[in-house]
């Protein structure tokens, strides 16, 4: 390996280590359908998001809540020192996205012998969180250059 792409892939070793956040794959709902309960969290305070996806009627908010739990976790395990962080309301939904999962193909019965196909979607969401003193540092850095 030469040399630049050993000290890239040390710099996204390093930011890899950084972040904090979640993964839920093969959901078997249509991506679609999560996109729009990603969208009502995306930039919003850790415990506002929770609040937000628990008195939610769509159906998909239920896994979305249990991942943004794990995410907290996370985040927890990797900041330690910063507890305090989560309960002032400066850690928040950084980075949200849904991709399509795989995709089960059936077959449904149809008039005179014929067969439409049923497409069942699944996604995948992945979550990042963030706190309000990185955004800080990196604002202040850029100042800088």
């Amino acid at each position: 390996m030469g040399a630049r792409k050993r000290l890239r892939a040390e710099e996204l070793k390093a930011e890899k280590k950084q972040k904090a956040g979640a993964v839920l794959r093969d959901c078997p709902s249509s991506p679609r359908k999560m996109r729009l309960v990603a969208d009502m969290i995306r930039g919003v305070e850790v415990n506002k998001a929770l609040g937000i996806l628990k008195f939610s009627k769509k159906h998909a908010s239920m896994d979305v809540e249990k991942l943004l739990k794990s995410a907290i976790a996370n985040w927890e395990a990797k900041n330690q020192a910063d507890k305090r962080d989560l309960e002032e309301g400066s850690v928040f939904v950084k980075e949200i996205f849904v991709d399509g999962g795989r995709m089960l193909k059936r077959i449904s019965p149809a008039p005179q012998g014929r067969a439409y196909r049923i497409r069942k979607r699944s996604n995948h969401v992945n979550i990042v969180l963030g706190s309000k003193k990185e955004k800080v540092e990196e604002t202040v850095t850029e100042k800088e250059a």
